[in-house]
C-alpha cells in the first residue's frame, strides 16, 4: 500500500518535474540550430526569413521588426551640408539698390537684342546683364548690352561644360553684392512681360524658380550612374530644365558645391555606364537643390518651352508661327507641364503655378524663337505683356 501510495503524486509534484525536462528540451533545440547555422550559413538573411513569401510579402513581414538603415554622412558631405546650411539661414537682403543679373548664355550675337533692349528701357539701376558668347563675340545695336561679355570658353550641348558656363556667369555676377536675383537665358529666349511685372515677380517671390522632377523613365532615373553613390543615391536623381531664375543665397551655394558638382563632372556623361547617357545641365542643378533645399524652389521653370513634338531639342517658332493669340495664351498659362521619358510618347505630369501660395500665370520668359521672328515679336510686344503681379 505503501509503495502504491508513493506513485500516485499530487498534480503539484508533476508540474516541478516537467520543468527540468522542458528545459533540457529548449537547450537541446537551441544547439541543433546553432550547429546548423554554423554548418550552412545563410548568405541572404532576408531571403532565409523571407522563405515562402513573395517580395512584397516578404517586406511587409520584415518592416514591422527589421531597423529602419540611415546612411550616415561622409565627412565630405557633413563639411558640404554645414557651410549651405548656413549660407541658406542669411535672411536676404533687398533693398532700393537691389538688381536682378540677365545672364545670356549664347554662340555669338543676341538675334533678340532689340527686343530686350525695349524691355529693358527706363529701368537703368534696376538690372545688370552678363553674356558668355561660346564661339564668337558678339554684334551689338543695344548700349545695354555693350562691353558685357565675360571671360568664355566653348560650350558643348549635353557636357559639363554647359554647367560651367552657367557658373561662370553666376560667379561673374554675384561679385556685384546688389544683384539679388540671377536670371539665366538663352539667345532664343525672348521676354512675355514688362520689366516691372518680372521684378516683381522675382524679387518677391519666397522662392528659386528651378525646374525639378522625378522622370522614372530611360532619360530621367534611367540616367543615374552608379559611381555617383553614395552621395548622390538613385531615389534623389531629378531632371528639369536648364533655364533657371534663382535668388542671392542659392547662387552662392552654386558656387559654394565642390562634392555634388564633381560626382557631375566626372560621371554624368557618355560612356562611363553601358549606354546611359547622362546631360549634365539638365539634372546637376534639380537634383542638387532636390537634395538640399527641396522646399526652396519652385519644381518648374518661369522660361516657356514647347515639347509637343516629342523630339530631343524643344519646338522653335517661326515668324510664320507668331501671333498675338499665341503670346497671350503663353502668358496667361497656369499650368506646368513636365514631359517624362516613360513609355513610346512619354507621360505628362501637370501642376499648378502658384506665387506665394496664389496661382498665378507661370512664365515670365519663353523659347526657342527663331530669328526670323524678330520684328513681328517687337510690333507685338506693348500688347501682350502684363504689367500687374
Amino acid at each position: 500500500m505503501g509503495e502504491t501510495q508513493n506513485l500516485h503524486l499530487s498534480p503539484r509534484h508533476r508540474s516541478s518535474l516537467k520543468k527540468p525536462l522542458l528545459i533540457v528540451l529548449l537547450v537541446c533545440i537551441t544547439s541543433v540550430l546553432l550547429v546548423i547555422t554554423y554548418m550552412y550559413p545563410q548568405h541572404n538573411s532576408k531571403s532565409s526569413a523571407c522563405a515562402g513569401l513573395s517580395s512584397r510579402g516578404c517586406e511587409a513581414a520584415l518592416s514591422g521588426w527589421l531597423p529602419v538603415h540611415v546612411r550616415k554622412f561622409t565627412d565630405e558631405e557633413v563639411a558640404a551640408r554645414v557651410v549651405i546650411k548656413d549660407i541658406l539661414r542669411l535672411p536676404p537682403a533687398l533693398t532700393a539698390k537691389s538688381k536682378i543679373a540677365f545672364m545670356f548664355l549664347t554662340p555669338g550675337t543676341l538675334p533678340f537684342e532689340r527686343l530686350w533692349d525695349k524691355f529693358f528701357q527706363g529701368q537703368e539701376g534696376r538690372f545688370s546683364i552678363y553674356i558668355h558668347p561660346s564661339r564668337l563675340r558678339p554684334v551689338h545695336i543695344s548700349r545695354h548690352f555693350s562691353d558685357r561679355e565675360i571671360h568664355s570658353d566653348h560650350v558643348t550641348w549635353g557636357r559639363i561644360s554647359m554647367v560651367d558656363a552657367e557658373r561662370r556667369l553666376l560667379a561673374n555676377a554675384l561679385e556685384d553684392p546688389d544683384n539679388q536675383h540671377f536670371v539665366l537665358l538663352s539667345e532664343s529666349c525672348i521676354p512675355l512681360h514688362t520689366f516691372d511685372y518680372t521684378y516683381r515677380y522675382l524679387m518677391h517671390a519666397n522662392v528659386s524658380f528651378i525646374d525639378s522632377f522625378e522622370d522614372l523613365g530611360p532619360h530621367g532615373t534611367g540616367r543615374h550612374m552608379d559611381h555617383m553613390l553614395p552621395e548622390i543615391p538613385r531615389q534623389d536623381f531629378r531632371k528639369g530644365a536648364q533655364w533657371f531664375t534663382m535668388k542671392r543665397q542659392h547662387a552662392v551655394i552654386v558656387m559654394a558645391d565642390g562634392l555634388y558638382y564633381s560626382k557631375f563632372r566626372e560621371y554624368c556623361r557618355p560612356g562611363v555606364e553601358a549606354n546611359k547617357n547622362c546631360i549634365a545641365d539638365e539634372h546637376y542643378l534639380p537634383t542638387f537643390f532636390h537634395m538640399l533645399d527641396p522646399g526652396g524652389i519652385s519644381n518648374w521653370s518661369v522660361t516657356y518651352v514647347d515639347w509637343s513634338e516629342r523630339r530631343w531639342h524643344p519646338k522653335t517658332y517661326r515668324a510664320r508661327d507668331v501671333s498675338l493669340k499665341l503670346l497671350k495664351n503663353i502668358t496667361s498659362d497656369d499650368m506646368s507641364v513636365h514631359v517624362t521619358s516613360v513609355g513610346k510618347r512619354g507621360e505628362e505630369l501637370h501642376w499648378p503655378c502658384t506665387w506665394k501660395g496664389i496661382r498665378r500665370p507661370c512664365y515670365l520668359f519663353a523659347r526657342k524663337f527663331h530669328s526670323d521672328a524678330l520684328y513681328k515679336l517687337v510690333r507685338l510686344f506693348p500688347n501682350y505683356t502684363s504689367t500687374v503681379v
